[in-house]
């Protein structure tokens, strides 16, 4: 049987005095690439900021690797596995690239695996290699959600959180970023992607669930879900 890594049972999340998420389940498994898409405002950031131990949760529960994380800090989630590109990057501006990944590394102490590693960054995204000694805050958009990838794939974890990795990107950075998920999964990382662009984050799934007004609506295998009459109408613009 397919071991859960991650599971969100009951989910009730207030931001910002609203109640985002109403009583959110669902869960990931050992080994699959998740996708949970949804209109702007529909609660998937909030719900991934839960997870993640940035913002409180009202009600319910999150169990990883079968332990309630409720309450745990994004630090000791990492240490965990559990690691998060959030949206809008969050890179360091003021550090170099390497910096970057470096930071990404803060839990290990494994120096010669740490260099190997931002090797394997450089190879998977070329143009931070040639762009190591650059400054984060002065990369495009693109280049910064490569950096935070491979920030956070430094810390190797387990689970690997993307919340909406597409957004505000050229059509030919959206190519560059799905592929690289495509490749991380490849390489055995469980994925849960949060995303607006429903077609591209179906396309690549095994299951998706559809978040609408902070309940979950649907869920079934992605390549059911890209040919339902609904989620066609509602998310592929059809």
């Amino acid at each position: 049987m397919t071991k859960t890594l991650l599971k969100v049972t009951g989910l009730k999340v207030s931001y910002g005095g609203i109640q985002a998420v109403k009583g959110v389940d669902f869960e990931v498994h050992e080994g699959e690439l998740v996708s949970l898409i949804g209109s702007n405002g529909a609660g998937k950031t909030t719900t991934m900021k839960a997870i993640t131990g940035t913002l409180a949760i009202n009600a319910g529960d999150i169990e990883y690797l079968g332990k309630s994380i409720k309450g745990q800090g994004p630090w000791d989630l990492v240490k965990q596995g559990l690691a998060m590109v959030p949206e809008g990057r969050g890179v360091f501006t003021r550090m170099t690239i390497t910096e970057n990944l470096q930071m990404g590394a803060y839990i290990r102490n494994d120096k010669q695996d740490i260099e190997a590693d931002i090797e394997k960054m450089f190879t998977i995204f070329p143009r931070l290699r040639e762009r190591k000694d650059q400054l984060a805050g002065t990369m495009s958009g693109g280049e910064q959600q490569m950096l935070a990838m491979g920030r956070a794939l430094m810390s190797r974890p387990k689970v690997l959180l993307l919340d909406e990795p597409s957004m505000g990107l050229s059509p030919i950075m959206v190519d560059k970023i799905f592929e690289v998920i495509r490749d991380v999964y490849a390489q055995g990382v469980t994925v849960l992607l949060v995303e607006q662009n429903a077609s591209r984050a179906l396309g690549i799934a095994n299951r998706g669930y559809v978040m609408e007004s902070g309940i979950v609506t649907m869920t079934g295998e992605a390549k059911h879900m890209l040919n339902d009459p609904k989620v066609r109408a509602a998310y592929l613009g059809e």
